[in-house]
Order: structure tokens, then C-alpha cells, then sequence
């Protein structure tokens, strides 16, 4: 049971935390493609400050997805 445990420990301590995209940079994008990395960036920023209302709201998981959606509709009427 022991060396069962040991290498369960090492391979969690040997894997890595998965990280999330980051924003999109149109200064480091080709100047034929900066118009559409522009807007993949402000979508980004709208994604993240939906998921931050949801947090700061303590949405449930099973109803974050839909929480988000709605966000993300009122402020893309509001533009």
C-alpha cells in the first residue's frame, strides 16, 4: 500500500496547474490579422468580467453557463 501512495504523491507533485488562455495581444499580431485580434481581445475582456460578476455573485456551477450567457447578451445589447 505504501509505494501505491508514494507514487500517487509524485505524480500529483509532478504535474502542472492548467492555465488559461491569455488575452490576446494586437500589437504582436501580423497587421493583416490586428483587426480581428482586436476584437478577440475586447471579447475576452466581456468574457472575464461575466465570470467575475458570477463570482462575486456565488453563481452555482450548474447554473454559471447560463448566468454567463445572459451576461454576455445584456452587454452586447448595451453596445
Amino acid at each position: 500500500m505504501k509505494p501505491f501512495i508514494f507514487i500517487a504523491a509524485i505524480v500529483l507533485l509532478a504535474t502542472t496547474p492548467a492555465r488559461s488562455q491569455a488575452l490576446v495581444d494586437p500589437s504582436k499580431v501580423a497587421p493583416e490579422f490586428r483587426e480581428a485580434a482586436e476584437k478577440r481581445r475586447a471579447e475576452q475582456i466581456r468574457q472575464r468580467e461575466c465570470a467575475l460578476k458570477a463570482d462575486l455573485e456565488k453563481v452555482l456551477p450548474r447554473d454559471r453557463t447560463a448566468f454567463l450567457n445572459q451576461c454576455l447578451e445584456t452587454m452586447a445589447a448595451k453596445q
